[in-house]
């Protein structure tokens, strides 16, 4: 069997131990700890204005006429939101909520219900989701 070597890390060295990990570090690089007046009121400028929502969408959880398979539909987009945008929203949708789905004309329909989960895509999208139907 080998024996281990000593590795105890000696402690009686001429140099002082630096007790502060930061001491060795150049201090002319560190931005200055009070913001310029520039960057508050920019910043101030950004939260004070509110994001104009989108506007309003109905969800809705539909199961008639359809075999008894249960539906989300998302209905009564504004007529300033594009198809193309239309059917990224879709798309992406799909992708969030794990289900298959179309877009059939200006409705989305999403495979089962996911309602829930679309309403909260939508708030952080900035439209106005409203629960339709019974």
């Amino acid at each position: 069997m080998s024996r281990r070597s000593n590795s105890k890390i000696k402690t009686d060295v001429d140099q002082e131990l630096v007790t502060h990990p930061f001491a060795g570090l150049d201090a002319g690089a560190v931005p200055p700890s009070k913001p310029t007046k520039e960057s508050v009121n920019a910043a101030n400028i950004e939260s004070a204005k509110p994001r104009k929502p989108k506007g309003r969408v109905e969800v809705r959880r539909e199961k008639a006429g359809r075999g008894g398979k249960t539906v989300t539909t998302l209905r009564a987009f504004p007529s300033h939101i594009p198809l193309a945008e239309l059917n990224s929203l879709a798309s992406d949708l799909k992708k969030t909520c794990a289900c298959g789905g179309a877009l059939k004309g200006r409705v989305v329909e999403l495979q089962g219900d996911v309602c829930e989960r679309v309403m909260v895509e939508l708030i952080e999208r900035r439209y106005q989701p409203v629960r339709a139907g019974g």
